[in-house]
């Protein structure tokens, strides 16, 4: 018989599979525009949709009432962290490829590994440390930072995950009084007066075209979701236990960029693909009460 606390864990890797889902079509979607719009736009115009989905959604529901103002200023520090991030990670999947991008991006977890006990007061197994080192050395095994080709757009992306680290412990503590509504209400209106002044600093702002505006509406709708996704299962388990699942990812944008960019599916990226999803599986077997 299946316990409490593993279906809980379970419904919480099933919501991650669906972010895992919304982030991939995040990156395909900041490649098809990068031409036309810089990260700042693609940012105004995702948060934009975001805006109309969830105030649709809310008002649809009836749950506009759950959003309150009793932790603006934490939405506001979250959404700042979250802003930053997502602008760099757009930046970095521009510049290289895709496989390079994702995998930096996940030494995330292994940043929530180490704050958690700090900004959460959660409490991680030694074990999980170890498994959390065995999918680093998978990260290090595919991003090969020392190969002596090493890109900028790597730094960005490894800035990145700090900052996603950081927006997913926040998430979680958000988690414990306030609504997905709620939190999903700041994120996107929050996200768009940030994009607004980032991208109208310079009196510029390119409108999305003709070729542009599907994507534009889909990455607004899959960033949407990603964190529809991702609230929902910090909501159900530890920050330390749900992000390890992201680990997942990594082959399949893997295959995507040698399928669709021509990007070389180089056997270390399968190598260290197994290893990553090695190791966030075992970190789910690992989730119990401590």
């Amino acid at each position: 018989m299946t316990s409490p606390v593993r279906s809980t864990t379970l419904l919480a890797a099933l919501w991650m599979l669906g972010s895992i889902a919304s982030f991939t079509f995040m990156a395909i979607g900041g490649r098809a525009v990068a031409d036309v719009h810089d990260t700042f736009e693609i940012m105004l115009y995702r948060s934009a949709v975001g805006v109309i989905v969830v105030i649709g959604v809310g008002m649809a529901t009836g749950r506009m009432g759950q959003v309150t103002t009793r932790n603006l200023p934490f939405q506001v520090l979250r959404n700042m962290a979250h802003f930053t991030g997502q602008n760099l990670w757009f930046l970095a999947v521009t510049l290289v490829p895709l496989a390079q991008v994702f995998a930096l991006e996940f030494t995330s977890p292994l940043w929530v590994l180490l704050l958690a006990p700090l900004i959460l007061g959660e409490r991680v197994r030694p074990a999980q440390y170890a498994v959390a080192a065995i999918g680093f050395a998978g990260v290090l095994i595919v991003a090969q930072p020392f190969s002596g080709s090493f890109e900028t757009g790597l730094i960005w992306a490894g800035l990145a995950a700090v900052f996603f680290a950081l927006t997913n412990l926040m998430t979680r503590r958000l988690t414990r009084d306030e609504t997905v509504m709620g939190i999903l209400f700041w994120l996107t209106v929050l996200q768009l007066v940030f994009g607004l002044i980032t991208a109208g600093y310079d009196g510029d702002i390119a409108l999305p075209t003709v070729s542009t505006l599907p994507w534009v509406v889909t990455i607004g709708l899959a960033g949407l979701c990603a964190h529809f996704c991702l609230t929902n299962a910090l909501s159900l388990a530890p920050a330390s236990t749900v992000m390890p699942v992201d680990f997942a990812r990594l082959p399949i944008v893997a295959l995507i960029g040698a399928l669709f960019y021509a990007e070389p599916l180089d056997p270390l990226i399968l190598l260290g693909g197994g290893v990553i999803v090695a190791a966030a599986w075992a970190n789910l077997r690992l989730a119990r009460p401590v």
